[in-house]
């Protein structure tokens, strides 16, 4: 430790930055939503790639009156290979030095743009628990043009419907399928997101020269770098039988053809999820019971729980009404008229295993409820998950900048069994 009025030094600073924001990263990573909260984990994934067997039949051949012949089982390899998955933060040096003196004063001054980069990253992840591998998170639309503002040099897409709004963010850097100049400096590949118009169903990108005539007609619109190469997540491994996803091509629902194996493992009756298919009808008790009763049926486990969009939720509170739990508590929160404490708390739906939660998740689509075991679902993550810092120091000098970068994640692929999962998609 340096000694109290000495200058700290670069190793010193990593050490307070691991000190401070290690668990605190760790802890937001555990509880950034219910479901990767709940969903194992592992950080030992060495080698190229990892096999995981998976029994598709029973063994040993039966039969009555006389010895019957055995008979072998069927067996089929899962193979789980890493993805990339980064946050990069910048640190600027007259900040670090500004504050060297006093531990207290250097962690204030980086507390905000961490605190932010782990969020982001947190964000990012659960945009990909819930998307197709493929990085997408929008569509250009196939027949409006994109429109260019000369005088602030800034690029309006207008996108497919269909879109989730929570996969949009300004300040996101994207790539545009047909658009290969004019992003931000450094990267002329990479549009910066400086507005979200969810109403009128658009974004707003900035672009140093008008290339409205290069965005292709329903043309891809990724997270920056992502395309093909995030790693699998609920929409790409629960309902692949119907949902027109393709794993190797990329693209949102209903753009592509439907995919036919999903971790190189053929998708057949005995590796494959309960899909059903809502017709665009409302949310209702029935079809929540035939979707729960048919992975239970099929796996022999009933879902633990169930996750929806918030569109679906506030129909599941309605359609639940007596299912809905009160907590009355006189000692704290917001007193009501009688002088009671009354807030709502949760709901519950009765499975044939007992009541699960049902949970609103903003990274779902609207017309869909995934019905989850989750303890078949697990994240098997390579050593060192975490903030970088295998050359002694978090901090890395940025060349030709006066400032530091600190980089967080690793590498990664989450594994589905489609077995014991389910989804009700295509509601109302």
């Amino acid at each position: 430790m340096a000694i109290q009025g000495m200058e700290l030094n670069h190793a010193d600073l990593s050490a307070l930055f691991k000190i401070k924001y290690e668990k605190l990263s760790e802890n937001v990573y555990n509880s950034a939503n219910v479901l990767l909260g709940r969903c194992k984990k592992s950080y030992n994934f060495v080698g190229s790639k990892m096999q995981i067997t998976i029994p598709q039949s029973f063994a040993g051949g039966v039969g009555s009156g006389t010895l019957p012949k055995a008979s072998r089982a069927l067996y089929a390899a899962a193979e789980i290979t890493s993805k990339k998955v980064y946050a990069v933060v910048q640190v600027d040096r007259e900040t670090i030095k500004a504050a060297m003196k006093d531990e207290g004063s250097f962690v204030r001054a980086t507390k905000e743009v961490v605190k932010k980069g782990v969020e982001s990253y947190m964000r990012n992840l659960s945009r990909i628990l819930f998307s197709d591998g493929e990085g997408i998170i929008a569509l250009a639309h196939a027949s409006t043009a994109a429109t260019y503002n000369s005088t602030d040099k800034e690029l309006t897409i207008t996108l497919t419907s269909g879109f989730n709004e929570a996969d949009l963010e300004e300040r996101d850097l994207v790539n545009i399928e047909g658009v290969s100049a004019g992003g931000i400096t450094g990267d002329v590949t990479a549009f910066e997101i400086v507005e979200v118009n969810a109403s009128a169903g658009t974004i707003t990108v900035s672009c140093s020269s008008d290339q409205s005539s290069n965005v292709t007609a329903s043309g891809k619109i990724s997270i920056q770098n992502s395309l093909g190469v995030d790693p699998m997540g609920l929409k790409g491994a629960v309902g692949d039988k119907n949902i027109t996803t393709s794993k190797s091509s990329g693209g949102a629902a209903g753009n592509l053809s439907a995919a036919t194996d999903l971790y190189s493992v053929p998708l057949t009756r005995k590796w494959q999820s309960v899909e059903k298919d809502a017709s665009s009808a409302s949310i209702s008790t029935d079809l929540l019971n035939e979707v729960m009763l048919a992975v239970e049926k099929k796996c022999g486990k009933a879902p633990n729980l169930i996750v929806t969009s918030f569109k679906q939720y506030e129909k599941i509170l309605n359609i639940l009404e007596d299912q809905k739990r009160y907590q009355v508590n006189t000692r704290s929160g917001l007193k009501s008229s009688s002088g009671a404490d009354i807030s709502f708390s949760g709901v519950e739906f009765m499975s044939s295993a007992g009541p699960i939660g049902i949970f609103p998740e903003r990274f779902c689509d609207d017309d869909r409820v995934y019905f989850l075991n989750d303890s078949h679902i697990q994240i098997y993550h390579r050593p060192d998950f975490g903030w970088f810092d295998d050359d002694g120091t978090v901090f890395l000098r940025m060349a030709n900048e006066d400032a530091y970068e600190a980089r967080y994640g690793g590498y990664f692929q989450i594994y589905i069994n489609p077995c014991f999962h389910g989804v009700l998609q295509n509601l109302a």
